[in-house]
């Protein structure tokens, strides 16, 4: 539980039986939920990459190399749920930077990235998503560096359909596709992906991008809605 009071003016996290959260009208309390716990094939398959990354933290990567990665977390503060700018432990960065890329199907990083920062893209668009198909056209930069970097990616998690009135959405996403890079023969703009869900004509997908460098950068996220056709 994280708060600013005079009293409370900023707040994020559950107390009691209660939970701040922020939405696009400013902060908000509401009861407190108890979450379910159901197991699916994607939370297992993430779990399953957080054991495995920290086991790696133990007893594969080196001392060198976890000292890269704290060296990186000093110099690479995260924005927290409050918006306030912070460094995070050097392990919560390994993981945060590997997590995505071990859904992607790409190779996880063990050296610490000797560039500081979170590296930034061009904001890509959403040209549609057909309900029918379930296919969503993504238009993106062809001349930002990571599409010409052999192991880095545009990573793109999506939605369930949401309502048409719905302007803001904070989760859950679920992995649907990526963008690769290549050094050699980049893909060109515009790409297909399969939104993560069935959805409906007349509903809202929110997509969130973000790019992972082949150092282990990971960009902070761009959330985008589209109605669906």
């Amino acid at each position: 539980m994280k708060f600013k009071s005079q009293l409370i003016t900023q707040a994020s996290g559950s107390v009691g039986g209660l939970t701040f959260s922020r939405n696009g009208g400013g902060m908000y309390c509401r009861a407190r939920a108890v979450p379910t716990n159901p197991g699916s094939a994607f939370q297992t398959a993430v779990r399953g990459y957080l054991a495995q990354l920290t086991a790696a933290w133990s007893t594969i990567l080196t001392q060198v190399q976890r000292d890269a990665w704290a060296n990186y977390a000093a110099n690479t503060p995260i924005v927290d749920r409050l918006g306030e700018s912070k460094p995070i432990p050097s392990l919560a960065q390994y993981v945060r930077s590997n997590v995505p890329r071990l859904q992607a199907g790409l190779s996880r990083v063990d050296d610490g990235p000797t560039t500081f920062g979170l590296g930034d893209f061009t904001q890509p668009a959403i040209t549609s998503v057909t309900g029918s198909s379930s296919v969503m056209i993504v238009t993106f930069e062809d001349t930002d560096d990571w599409l010409d970097e052999t192991g880095s990616a545009m990573l793109i998690l999506t939605s369930r359909g949401q309502g048409p009135a719905i302007g803001y959405f904070k989760g859950p996403f679920r992995y649907a596709g990526a963008i690769l890079g290549d050094d050699t023969t980049p893909l060109t703009s515009p790409q297909n992906v399969t939104v993560a869900f069935k959805v409906a004509a007349g509903q809202q997908v929110f997509s969130q991008f973000r790019v992972s460098r082949a150092d282990g950068r990971l960009s902070a996220s761009i959330v985008l809605p589209k109605t669906v056709v």
